[in-house]
């Protein structure tokens, strides 16, 4: 592996880090962008888009460190920049958020106007998403939504309790057979050991749940922290006193919801009305 050149400069992002990597390992060969193109296989004018900050491709990375054998260094600045996109690609706070979501042993949810991330089928979730994001951006985040999933699954499963307002889960989101397979969905995680779904019927006035949605986590060393949901991003809440209020606000949501037992008839009518 060859020594690693001067410092270019101070990158401003990752891609940009990229890009002035690839220039003082261009400069240290004594190579001109044109030179570096004729080697590389692309023209001079993408050799300068990607020097001043274009996100590369996976295989132009590659290519990089083949040619400067750079030991992989260029692919992993790469998946970096793969990495930094997603999350600017959430909403404020929220990936914060995701890091206590992924150590948490228990999650208390409320949801009153769509399905949460957590129980989405892909086809729902990018439904929801392709309204605000490119198509390449909303199968990105969609990929991150089913991964999340995975603490739902496994030996060391997170027990969630999770509540929806019954219009949460009527709103139409996509074609029939979106919701068919969302409903079901629902169904089928109601059903599982770890997991405890009720719904608030329509039937019911005003109540907690109008406040907005909202999540408490449970965490392995006995602290709680909450995050609160927003029209342009969330809030993540640690305070002892705080975190206390949207437990209280979680327990009377639930006073008024269906028992699980009748939330899953319930999930079985709307199926059936689809």
């Amino acid at each position: 592996m060859p020594r690693r050149p001067r410092d270019p400069g101070i990158p401003t992002t990752p891609a940009g880090h990229f890009g002035r990597e690839l220039r003082a390992y261009r400069d240290d060969l004594g190579l001109t962008r044109a030179g570096l193109a004729a080697k590389l296989g692309y023209s001079p004018q993408r050799i300068g888009q990607i020097e001043g900050g274009d996100a590369p491709s996976e295989d132009f990375a590659k290519d990089c460190d083949a040619f400067f054998k750079t030991n992989g260094s260029f692919h992993r600045d790469w998946e970096w920049i793969q990495e930094i996109t997603q999350l600017e690609l959430l909403p404020p706070g929220f990936s914060e958020y995701l890091i206590f979501e992924d150590k948490a042993i228990l999650i208390h949810k409320f949801e009153a106007m769509h399905v949460t991330g957590l129980f989405q089928t892909p086809e729902y979730a990018f439904e929801m998403l392709k309204r605000r994001w490119s198509p390449e951006e909303a199968k990105e985040l969609v990929a991150t939504r089913l991964a999340r999933q995975e603490i739902l699954d496994g030996e060391d499963a997170c027990h969630v309790v999770v509540v929806y307002d019954e219009g949460a889960i009527r709103r139409p989101v996509g074609d029939r057979n979106v919701m068919r397979g969302q409903v079901q969905h629902l169904i089928d995680m109601a059903q599982k050991p770890n997991v405890t779904l009720q719904i608030v019927p329509s039937s019911v006035g005003a109540y907690e749940g109008t406040l907005g949605a909202f999540t408490v986590l449970g965490l392995p060393d006995g602290v709680d922290v909450a995050y609160e949901e927003g029209h342009v991003g969330g809030q993540l809440h640690r305070h002892h006193d705080a975190v206390r209020q949207f437990g209280v606000r979680f327990d009377l949501i639930r006073g008024v919801a269906l028992s699980a037992e009748d939330s899953l008839k319930l999930l079985y009518e709307i199926l059936e009305g689809l």
